[in-house]
């Protein structure tokens, strides 16, 4: 008898763990169906419009990932005091790509899926955006690079842009400079991270410029932007007595390689391609900094209400001048407030399904003219950056070694 009735026990409890798993599988269906029927662009942040940022906050590439950080949130503070999209404030949803591509994808597949936004900025490096665009594509959904200048960026897509001029277009710069300050240059040696995508890119261009101008490319070494030991490549390069050196790199491996060639006793002039752009490099090569020439895309002494504003709000939070990532991450902001302002005033966006909004501000983007703290900026059609304004700078260190500046060059 106790046997019956454990075993008419065991069939009741079967019966309502069915049903209660039934139950709950309909609540989650509908939870879904609620959810994906006729998203919006304020599904994700109540009354905001959510907009994903993707930048390295850890690994060596945090540094570079940092100031773009700096750049967004003071843009997110500035447009929002004016009244954010046309009364609807904007909000930074961040996700940390970390150093690699796999962190990267991730990244943008939880902006994207899960935290609804409605265009991306970022990632730090063009390594990772060759890796992470293409998700944004397929999705179609809105990506602005805001330090990505490698060959091939904005021809990923049609929703792959960038505010970031191509090393094409700024690294010859430095060169001219660097004849400029002593015409007798004729010996080059290069240097160049050759597990990076932007930097492999960029040598490209400093070598050919190099070839162009009739000058002699004495050597390529190659490195790692992992690496900390450079004696082997500095070494070898200086024996072969070069008059100018050019090195492509982030900021923690190219500044010790900067600081390696010093010590090893190189006293020629030093080009810094973009990954030199940070005023994070003085804490690496400090003293042995001083001289090294940088091509740049961004000047604070640019003279515009915008770039003023700007400038002035990042001094008062940093105490120091912005650089380039910052501005560039800001005016990537600025390209989607007013994109998105110019669009709400044509069909209100919070009608808009967020498939329908990401494809009309998409197209927005591409139509407008910006006046940005890098000057006045448009798109090509297939998303390339159109700036007027380029500069090259000297890295100027005070007298403690610890603490310096960028010091702006006329070149023309």
């Amino acid at each position: 008898m106790k046997s019956a009735i454990a075993v008419r026990r065991a069939k009741g409890i079967a019966r309502q763990t069915v049903l209660l798993f039934t139950c709950s599988v309909l609540l989650i269906g509908c939870g879904k169906t609620v959810s994906t029927d006729n998203p919006t662009p304020t599904s994700a942040t109540a009354n905001t419009i959510p907009i994903g940022i993707a930048f390295a906050q850890t690994s060596n590439v945090a540094l570079l990932g940092q100031e773009g950080t700096d750049g967004v949130k003071i843009a997110e503070k500035y447009f929002n005091n004016k009244g954010g999209i046309n009364g609807k404030p904007i909000k930074l949803i961040f996700q940390d790509t970390g150093g690699d591509e796999v962190g990267t994808v991730n990244a943008f597949q939880t902006l994207i899926n899960q935290n609804k936004v409605v265009g991306i900025i970022g990632p730090t490096l063009s390594q990772q955006a060759f890796s992470a665009d293409p998700i944004a594509e397929r999705n179609q959904v809105p990506v602005i690079g805001a330090s990505n200048t490698a060959k091939g960026i904005p021809e990923i897509g049609d929703y792959v842009a960038r505010v970031s001029s191509s090393v094409a277009v700024v690294a010859p710069y430095a060169v001219k400079a660097a004849l400029k300050q002593n015409p007798n240059i004729k010996r080059v040696a290069v240097f160049y991270a050759q597990n990076d995508a932007f930097n492999k890119s960029e040598t490209e261009i400093f070598q050919k410029t190099v070839k162009d101008l009739g000058l002699d490319l004495v050597t390529v070494q190659k490195f790692q932007t992992t690496d900390t030991d450079f004696q082997t490549q500095a070494s070898s390069a200086i024996n072969l007595k070069p008059d100018l050196a050019i090195i492509s790199g982030l900021a923690v491996d190219g500044g010790n390689l900067v600081k390696q060639l010093r010590e090893l006793g190189y006293k020629g002039i030093i080009i810094g391609g973009n990954g030199f752009n940070t005023s994070h490099i003085f804490s690496v090569c400090k003293a042995l900094c001083e001289g090294v020439i940088i091509a740049q895309a961004y000047s604070p002494e640019y003279k515009s209400e915008i770039n003023t504003a700007f400038r002035q709000a990042y001094f008062e939070q940093y105490r120091r001048e912005p650089p380039q990532v910052s501005a560039q991450a800001f005016a990537a902001l600025q390209v989607y407030v007013e994109a998105l302002q110019s669009l709400d005033k044509k069909s209100k966006i919070n009608q808009l399904s967020l498939p329908q909004l990401r494809k009309e501000l998409n197209q927005e983007i591409l139509k407008g003219t910006y006046q940005t703290p890098l000057g006045e900026i448009a798109f090509t059609p297939v998303g390339d950056v159109i700036q007027k304004e380029f500069y090259v700078a000297q890295l100027k260190m005070e007298p403690n070694g610890v603490k310096g500046k960028f010091a702006f060059l006329t070149v023309k």
